[in-house]
């Protein structure tokens, strides 16, 4: 077939027992095909095809493996940090100065050697651009070749997590066509790009780290449907896949489900509707969500597990908190859901009830229901929240599903519920979603605008720790503390519902080995590096 691979986030695990790195790398020619060293993957569904190209500064391979371009540090398939350009980092004692060494023997594709000035560079340009986040980021210079230097605007601990995920691109040869025609150093060279078509990449042969078995991926961008239908019809070694597939049945093909940390919630605006707008105009609060009653009942009256096996044919996982499975999560802030009875006591207790028998509860004269809004091109949201809106209605709560573009979520986004996706291992994520301090009306941090000082105390005390135990401990105590936090138990600031399951179709003969854990978006490629064919390795052994 051909070749074809696209947005990766992982990295290798070594699954290699039994075969030497020669066989992998395709050493042994005689014995791998042309055509088994190529692949073929559909993949749209999450990520898709980059808009601005791959350009790692305007969001190409952010948590992501980027395949052209190498980053500092990666992440193992437990999400443990591994070094990839990076040798070793330091952190001066007031948390504001980062010094990181890199390997000496790195080249571009184009030959020429990346430095400490390439990676200077890449990070100031991110800084100053809006495609990724890392506003925490004051300057960043080279100290000499291969040292370089991150000044920090606030201490924070996290930004380790920052060295993971941007790609370096050469400061020679940047411009702002570089996301057309990229050049980086990591594992595959660009080859060519037909837009609203498909990529194609072939592996670089002075990459310095493990050569990957396949010689050329080819991309397809395709939906979903079709690009089952296109695994079907042989076209694709590869093919991510809606849940509603879970069950077919493929000759010479078999379907693997990956699990995630990539979580399903509802924000709930927490301030009341009092006419306020943002600074672009757009209405701020809402009158039913802002009672934290409705907020509680909702979460613990609604079924999860029933919303996973019917809205996601049961490729998913019950999510409580958007971090349950994450070192940071806390345990303690997990709650028994589906108590449709307990649910209604507390809202007949606070004073929700139907009076007219139209079988929506009223309070004071306004009605227990609001819009839910979902962006129009996500199955598995549109899904998540028609379920959602059918197990609300037990418990007297009216929500109206809708579908927005983006730009239209954006103006509305304030006053309004919106069903998200999350899912992170850096927990900057939970710093956005609850630090009062960091609401901002141009984007989705704190959009709840949710304020609590003792939350606040802790994430503060969370991000700018450098021990990591002490950091899980208070990101944790921000969920729940025994007395207050943002999750359910707490303010339930948000109705997290489940982390959703990665389905691929793929051939039967094609090793993944471990795949990293699977974040927001997926990062099915993310250990490409160990990607083989079983038959190629029955054969070298």
């Amino acid at each position: 077939m051909a070749a074809f691979v696209f947005m990766p986030t992982g990295e290798p695990v070594n699954p290699t027992s039994g075969v030497s790195d020669e066989s992998i790398s395709g050493g042994s020619d005689e014995l791998i095909s042309e055509d088994s060293a190529e692949l073929v993957a559909a993949v749209g569904t999450h990520g898709g095809e980059p808009e601005t190209g791959f350009n790692p500064i305007t969001g190409w391979g952010y948590n992501r493996e980027p395949l052209v371009q190498s980053t500092l540090f990666k992440k193992d398939s437990n999400g443990s940090l591994i070094h990839d350009l990076a040798t070793n980092y330091s952190v001066s004692d007031d948390g504001l100065t980062w010094t990181v060494n890199i390997r000496n023997d790195v080249k571009f594709h184009d030959g020429v050697p990346l430095t400490a000035r390439d990676v200077a560079f890449t990070f100031n340009t991110a800084a100053n651009s809006s495609g990724v986040d890392i506003s925490v980021l004051k300057n960043a210079v080279a100290l000499d070749n291969y040292t370089v230097e991150f000044k920090l605007n606030d201490p924070q601990a996290t930004f380790i997590h920052k060295l993971a995920v941007l790609g370096i691109v050469p400061e020679h040869a940047y411009d702002e066509t570089y996301g057309d025609n990229p050049i980086g150093s990591g594992p595959y060279r660009f080859v060519q790009w037909n837009k609203g078509q498909q990529a194609i990449f072939e592996a670089n042969p002075d990459y310095y780290g493990q050569k990957p078995y396949f010689k050329k991926l080819t991309l397809l961008f395709m939906q979903s449907d079709t690009a089952f239908a296109a695994a079907k019809s042989g076209q694709v070694d590869l093919a991510e896949i809606p849940s509603s597939y879970a069950n077919e049945k493929v000759d010479g093909m078999k379907i693997v489900s990956l699990n995630s940390i990539d979580a399903r919630g509802i924000t709930f605006p927490m301030q009341p509707d009092t006419g306020r707008k943002t600074e672009n105009g757009y209405s701020i609060g809402n009158n039913v969500t802002s009672d934290p009653v409705i907020r509680k009942a909702l979460n613990i009256g609604i079924d999860r597990q029933a919303l996973i096996n019917g809205a996601l044919n049961g490729q998913g996982e019950e999510e409580f908190t958007g971090v349950d499975k994450l070192p940071f999560g806390n345990k303690e802030a997990i709650f028994e859901d589906g108590n449709v009875d307990e649910a209604g006591k507390i809202l007949a207790d606070s004073g929700w009830k139907d009076t007219d028998g139209d079988g929506i509860l009223e309070k004071n004269g306004l009605k227990a229901e609001f819009t839910l809004l979902y962006p129009s091109n996500a199955q598995d949201r549109q899904a998540l929240a028609v379920a959602l809106s059918e197990e609300a209605r037990k418990l007297g709560i009216n929500i109206k599903v809708e579908g927005k573009s983006w730009d239209e979520i954006d103006t509305l986004a304030h006053s309004t519920p919106v069903i998200f996706g999350f899912g992170s291992l850096d927990p900057t994520d939970l710093y956005l979603k609850y630090y009062s301090k960091s609401y901002d009306p141009s984007s989705y941090n704190n959009v709840i605008m949710y304020n609590n000082s003792v939350v606040d105390n802790y994430l503060r005390t969370a991000i700018t720790s450098v021990d990591q135990d002490t950091a899980n401990k208070n990101w944790q105590l921000a969920a729940w503390d025994g007395t207050t936090g943002f999750s359910e138990k707490g303010d339930a600031t948000w109705l997290w519902l489940a982390s959703i399951d990665y389905l691929y179709i793929m051939d039967e003969d094609l090793d993944i080995g471990i795949p990293k854990i699977q974040p927001h978006g997926a990062d099915i490629f993310g250990n490409i590096l160990e990607w083989n064919r079983t038959a190629n390795k029955t054969a070298i052994q």
